[in-house]
């Protein structure tokens, strides 16, 4: 009875892993196209409502699920005086205090790291230049997230199942 139990708790864990890595494959093109989105925002603000940076993303965070709200709203309260960051240095630190929690890859963080350094440094039209490329960039790695997703998550569920199943086997 106890090595029933165990080999099923055994293909519950791997199937739940299977499930979780296929989760992942599609939040992944919904999460670059919530940046996307954000971006174009973003882009509003800074070139009509001609906001100052940090203004500019915090209304652009309010609207947001997680994790890119937090994104922008660490970006934007960062940028305040009171913590006497530059939008770089603050737009770096969000990206890596809020990283972790996406289903995003290192190479839409590089697209964002990239954008950080332009940002603040010169004119309004260079910076919606800046984000018009970035928002390129991202759309690009979108297409790619999405055939992604459409080539591995299926694959993944069935993987964690089939895994947990052979380890079951290999055990018993």
């Amino acid at each position: 009875m106890l090595k029933l139990l165990g080999a099923a708790l055994i293909l519950l864990a791997a199937t739940l892993a299977g499930w979780q890595r296929a989760r992942q494959f599609a939040m992944r093109p919904r999460q670059i196209r919530e940046l996307i989105l954000a971006l174009q925002r973003l882009t509003t603000e800074v070139s009509y409502g001609v906001s100052p940076l940090p203004d500019a993303f915090a209304k652009t965070g309010e609207p947001l699920r997680e994790p890119l709200r937090t994104l922008f709203m660490q970006a934007s309260r960062r940028m305040h005086p009171s913590f006497g960051l530059t939008a770089k240095e603050s737009l770096h630190q969000a990206i890596e205090d809020s990283w972790g929690r996406s289903a995003m890859q290192q190479a839409e963080k590089e697209a964002m790291r990239q954008l950080a350094y332009s940002l603040g440094t010169s004119d309004r039209e260079d910076q919606i230049k800046h984000i018009a490329l970035t928002i390129q960039q991202l759309s690009h790695e979108e297409a790619q997230a999405q055939a992604d997703q459409v080539r591995y998550e299926r694959m993944s569920r069935s993987l964690g199942l089939l895994i947990g199943a052979l380890i079951v086997i290999l055990i018993y």
